[in-house]
């Protein structure tokens, strides 16, 4: 390896100007090293204005390199990282008790369970329906509640949720991807706090709406304490709703151990479809051994379940 001669090495005023840009894309990378916190970030535009045209810009093994080469256009700079991709929401320590956040879709075991779950509601159209075919059956469910509809038809679920376990499917539904840690632990616990006054059970599982998750959406599930539950199976009534019965034999030769299922007790007409064919779903995967048991029930299946369940 030669020696670098005075002459190669790049003008301070780039080697200065690439340091602050790597150091401030650190933190927005979550990266472990110190933060200046005054840095401001440095573009690619302007660090080729401090060397010159046809200059790019490398690191190579931590050491900053510049290297000749073509200009960089504006259509070619790195898209900015949305703020809910954060996985950390402080510069300064943070920790979550648990320091630790489990993400299920769903359980391995050998053992022929099925968790049933119902997002969504509580709604008058269709949640009072699910409730009767749960209760003729005998069997448990997970409902995972939003929690203005929650405060607005309390009365729907008032006496009916004794054998079922509760989730947290945030305050209005939002797409928790897409939030800052502040509004995602709002969402999270002005819901948790209607869940638990009008059923009288704490949530310690979430769903995030839609299934989509970002950084921000494990770390307000981490402050909540929470178990992050998403689904191995689901209604497809779009797409199976004719012949009759056709849904209903693709849940029952579909189910595994430890599946757990996604239904809904509101929505678009296509789901009554599901509703309507959750008895004989019932009746086809008891006939295969199947036992319906809670989402916590389904996770202490394999010691996995959250510490408050």
């Amino acid at each position: 390896m030669t020696a670098e001669t005075d002459s190669e090495r790049p003008p301070r005023s780039i080697l200065k100007a690439l340091i602050t840009g790597v150091t401030t894309r650190q933190r927005g990378r979550g990266d472990d090293a110190p933060v200046d916190d005054q840095a401001q970030p440095t573009s690619r535009r302007s660090l080729l204005r401090a060397g010159g045209a046809g200059v790019a810009v490398g690191v190579v093994g931590g050491v900053a390199g510049i290297v000749a080469g073509d200009g960089l256009s504006a259509a070619e700079a790195l898209p900015e990282t949305p703020v809910s991709a954060a996985g950390v929401p402080s510069l300064g320590p943070w920790r979550p008790r648990p320091a630790h956040v489990d993400v299920s879709w769903a359980v391995d075991t050998t053992q022929k369970l099925v968790a049933l779950t119902f997002d969504d509601g509580p709604m008058p159209n269709w949640t009072p329906m699910v409730h009767d075919i749960l209760d003729d059956a005998r069997i448990p469910a997970t409902f995972f509640l939003i929690g203005r509809r929650v405060v607005r038809h309390a009365r729907l679920i008032h006496g009916r949720m004794d054998r079922h376990a509760v989730g947290n499917h945030t305050w209005a539904h939002a797409d928790m991807s897409r939030m800052s840690h502040a509004e995602a632990y709002r969402a999270l616990s002005r819901a948790h706090a209607a869940i638990t006054e009008v059923t009288g059970k704490e949530p310690a599982i979430l769903r995030p709406p839609l299934g989509n998750i970002g950084g921000t959406t494990l770390s307000a599930a981490g402050k909540m304490g929470y178990h992050v539950v998403l689904w191995s199976l689901k209604m497809r009534e779009a797409a199976l709703r004719h012949p009759a019965g056709r849904l209903v034999d693709y849940i029952v030769d579909s189910c595994e151990p430890g599946t757990i299922l996604l239904a809904h007790d509101t929505g678009h007409r296509d789901r009554l479809v599901s509703i309507r064919g959750l008895p004989a779903m019932i009746r086809g995967l008891r006939a295969k051994g199947f036992e319906f048991v809670t989402v916590p029930e389904l996770l202490e299946a394999t010691g996995s379940a959250p510490p408050d369940a």
